[in-house]
């Protein structure tokens, strides 16, 4: 017996069932990006795996473990894409769209990572992504703050969500706490997990994230990175912390806050929850000014965010989502009446757009096709057979309330079915 073909692991099904909660939280992304004036753009899922490689790091977790690399038949190693910022950017250079230009761009879809699946966390995985290019001030980092939080208030989840910022200052302030946070650890080496001890040489902020509980108290008495910073860094973290302030959006400050890519700069946040357990952050972003450079552009300042779509389907009430219900379904029986009811379909979905009209197809009398009308919620039965098409009229049968069937003029059935819908 041949073996039964399943999804591959950690790349799942999204239901009809489930489709609407996602289809609800993809138009009021959608909808608030439109507000703040973000253009959608739309990347390949496949780039080259140098463009990862080059923006990334090649010393990340994501390069080193958990890309989908492969070669084509051209012999180029291409890797499905791990995240959008690299090939927003790339886009924008291809196509010159940053050149003595702002761009405020969004763009959703999947991205993939080879790492064990687990809830809110899979190989496929959806995300939303806000970029900006051409802005080097902390308002355009607090307008993504302030509208992601525009984003949760619409979704229902504002009370569920918590910010976090820090300040990653300068790549040479980096380098500079980089060389101090080494010493640190050095000195305390046989207090760390391998894989702490092999991110010292690599990656060493990214030991600050660590979620190993054993290494927690020597992370707290690590030196801190706004120690490393100079006035002007400062000075920017001050001004973002002032307009969040001014907006009313509660924050902390997290110094712990590194972020896992090499190229962000500056500012740095993430919307956690305490809801999901260990898969908290559902929002994560911050200033990566020297990205476009890395890539090959001019130096061009930068900043963005992307959001796990299934982390935040988590959060959602999924009752507030449900399926559209057929305004009505239409019942017919014979050759002629099939013929019509076809036509009347068509009719119903122009003169309601916004309604769904189903039209029973295939076999069946009229007793199983009022069963099927009525497990699809359908409010309306629309019955056509010999005596209506011959009469030019429509039988009503009401499936959702007490109400004797009615005829009703073919030509007179659609305002007859918004005046009862009002």
């Amino acid at each position: 017996m041949s073996k039964r073909l399943q999804a591959i692991r950690g790349m799942h099904d999204i239901l009809p069932d489930q489709t609407p909660v996602w289809q609800g939280l993809e138009k009021t992304v959608s909808d608030v990006c439109k507000q703040y004036g973000y253009a959608e753009i739309r990347m390949p899922l496949v780039e080259s795996t140098d463009l990862f490689c080059r923006s990334i790091g090649e010393v990340t977790d994501i390069v080193e473990k958990e890309m989908y690399t492969f070669e084509d038949r051209n012999g180029d190693s291409l890797s499905l894409r791990p995240e959008g910022t690299a090939s927003c950017v790339r886009a924008g250079l291809e196509h010159s769209l940053f050149y003595n230009q702002v761009q405020r761009l969004w763009y959703q879809g999947p991205m993939f990572r080879h790492e064990r699946p687990q809830k809110g966390r899979y190989r496929q995985f959806q995300q939303v992504g806000v970029e900006c290019f051409g802005m080097s001030g902390a308002e355009i980092e607090a307008e993504l703050i302030i509208m992601s939080h525009r984003i949760w208030k619409a979704l229902g989840i504002s009370d569920v969500v918590a910010l976090e910022i820090n300040s990653l200052g300068t790549s040479e302030e980096r380098e500079s706490y980089r060389s101090v946070l080494v010493d640190y650890f050095e000195g305390h080496i046989d207090q760390l997990d391998e894989d702490s001890k092999r991110r010292l040489q690599s990656n060493p902020l990214r030991i600050l994230d660590s979620k190993n509980p054993d290494l927690q108290t020597l992370i707290e008495q690590a030196p801190q990175l706004l120690d490393s910073l100079g006035g002007a860094s400062i000075a920017h973290f001050e001004s973002l912390q002032g307009y969040l302030q001014n907006a009313g959006i509660d924050f902390k400050v997290n110094q712990r806050l590194v972020r896992g890519l090499d190229y962000y700069s500056h500012t740095v946040f993430e919307w956690v929850t305490s809801a999901l357990g260990s898969q908290g952050t559902v929002c994560a972003g911050g200033r990566y000014d020297g990205l476009v450079e890395q890539l090959g552009g001019k130096p061009t300042p930068a900043v963005g965010f992307a959001m796990g779509v299934e982390r935040l389907i988590l959060l959602l009430e999924q009752d507030h989502f449900e399926l559209k219900k057929p305004i009505a379904y239409i019942v017919h029986q014979g050759d002629e009446a099939t013929k019509a009811a076809i036509q009347l379909a068509e009719t119903l979905r122009d003169e309601m757009p916004d309604q769904c009209v189903v039209l029973h197809c295939g076999e069946g009398g009229l007793k199983s096709q009022f069963k099927k009308a009525d497990k699809l919620g359908a409010k309306f039965a629309l019955v056509l057979g010999d005596d209506e098409v011959s009469a030019g009229e429509v039988s009503v049968k009401f499936l959702r309330e007490r109400q004797e069937q009615q005829r009703v003029k073919q030509v007179e059935i659609a305002n007859y079915i918004k005046s009862q819908n009002s």
